[in-house]
């Protein structure tokens, strides 16, 4: 009597194992076999993640570079043609800085062929470094919106000046970025994403 009944046992302990067993395996099936229950969730967050990455900006632009005056001074001449794909359409003389004495001054328009992607640019240069530094700093410290970059100019390893670019305080879509080398001061204006773009990869 008492065998009958450890078979009897035995018998249901494996019948409940294999009930559990079947469970699992259904629950395993549902979340990865049935159609797109925990797939999709991944996929949905791959998406989220290529959208959030930007496009890659072209290194060269697709319209031609205005030409600069033929009697262009030094300064002028060593401003690039081109930063990735924006080109250069306008260069004239200004006065913006004209109450600090700059040597010369030039502003500047860069281009993609979109008008609300221009950067303008202003250059000017100082005889000496530490008049350029002080209008650097004047520039610099007018800036009031959120940072978004800062650091040193460094030529061939040497410091040679400063640089900062934040947000336009009345325009958070657009930047400004101003910079240093020696005795040459630098200031970009524009659309945000174009203002970094374009500074980050100035050659001066």
């Amino acid at each position: 009597m008492s065998n009958t009944q450890g078979s009897s046992s035995h018998g249901k302990l494996i019948a409940v194992v294999v009930a559990a067993a079947v469970v699992i395996i259904l629950a395993v099936l549902s979340a990865f076999v049935w159609p797109g229950w925990a797939i999709r969730h991944d996929d949905g967050q791959s998406d989220a993640q290529t959208q959030q990455t930007a496009p890659e900006r072209p290194k060269t632009p697709s319209i031609d570079a205005v030409a600069l005056p033929e009697d262009a001074t030094e300064l002028l001449k060593a401003m690039p043609d081109s930063v990735l794909n924006f080109a250069r359409t306008a260069a004239a003389a200004s006065t913006s800085w004209g109450s600090s004495a700059p040597l010369e001054e030039y502003t500047m328009t860069y281009s993609t062929g979109q008008t609300a992607e221009d950067v303008t640019l202003i250059a000017a240069q100082w005889s000496t470094a530490d008049a350029a530094k002080t209008q650097y700093d004047a520039l610099a410290g007018a800036l009031t919106g959120e940072e978004l970059g800062s650091g040193e100019v460094k030529v061939s390893g040497e410091t040679k000046g400063s640089y900062v670019a934040k947000l336009d305080a009345a325009d958070d879509t657009k930047a400004v970025a101003v910079w240093q080398n020696d005795t040459v001061v630098f200031q970009a204006t524009g659309a945000k994403d174009s203002v970094v773009d374009f500074y980050m990869e100035f050659p001066l």
